[in-house]
């Protein structure tokens, strides 16, 4: 098992609740490596924190361990999960933090202009094969005592220190056969065939990076509407086009930016809204 740990939380950085989660994984393996992805999620933001892990977690070698403590249900009767994929494996709250990494596995996934409209409604879900979970129900791992309000240091933090040192991940619980889980939004068309999208996901510079890919764009001239702004063109760069454009940013999905300022505070929009082509 890789000796990598990543770590997603919404803690920031003011207080010590990082710092702790590293001590207790630094005091169970000295030689682990942790990587800081964001401690800068909004708080209690699940689709935010789903959205940041399933944009990231493929560029770290196999077998990296991934933390996410995004876990306004920390305390309650809510699971917190490992899931394994083929190359990696992931400790979670089950609270549909891990959908986007999930969602590909399922046939049709990569579908794209079904007639759906976007939403994030969390469901129980059956876990697609290949993919395998447990429930952590193994206290003895843990440290103890086990704080109620904090678990990313008394649960998660040990159970990936272990797992970094190669104790089998099967050790800690019992298998689930499903998740809770929401749908990531897909484009659709609507009734005058006109192509459909919307915000994902707004980052640290206002960029509004959208569901629509670069193979989902119509094959002619191109027509977006957002917020009353029209975009006939493709840009190349954040720094290229009128004050707001539109470009294929690097997740691979297509970008709404304003020429140095925020789109989505020039543009007022939010996770969710949608955008229009035609």
């Amino acid at each position: 098992m890789s000796g990598i740990i990543t770590l997603i939380t919404d803690f920031g950085c003011a207080d010590a609740y990082v710092a702790a989660m590293k001590g207790v994984i630094l005091s169970i393996n000295p030689q682990a490596v942790i990587v800081d992805i964001s401690h800068e999620i909004e708080p209690q933001n699940i689709i935010q924190a789903a959205f940041v892990i399933g944009s990231t977690y493929s560029y770290f070698p196999p077998e990296t361990i991934h933390v996410i403590v995004i876990d306004p249900g920390v305390g309650t009767q809510r699971n917190v999960i490992i899931l394994q994929t083929p190359g990696e494996l992931f400790i979670a709250p089950d609270n549909g933090v891990l959908s986007y990494i999930i969602q590909p596995y399922y046939e049709g996934a990569h579908i794209r202009l079904t007639p759906q409209k976007p939403h994030f409604s969390i469901e129980e879900k059956r876990l697609p094969f290949p993919l395998r979970a447990i429930a952590l129900t193994s206290p003895e791992f843990w440290c103890q005592p086990v704080s109620r309000t904090f678990h990313g240091r008394d649960i998660f933090a040990p159970i990936a220190a272990r797992l970094s040192l190669g104790v089998p991940w099967e050790k800690f619980g019992d298998f689930v056969d499903t998740l809770q889980l929401f749908q990531p939004p897909q484009p659709y068309l609507d009734s005058e065939k006109r192509l459909v999208g919307c915000i994902l996901h707004i980052d640290h510079f206002g960029n509004l990076i959208t569901n629509i890919r670069e193979c989902d764009l119509p094959q002619n001239e191109l027509h977006l509407c957002i917020s009353g702004r029209r975009i006939d063109e493709l840009s190349f760069s954040y720094d290229e086009g009128s004050e707001i454009l539109a470009l294929i940013g690097s997740s691979g999905n297509l970008e709404i930016a304003a020429r140095n300022s925020s789109a989505a505070r020039v543009l007022g929009m939010t996770v969710g809204d949608k955008i229009k082509f035609g």
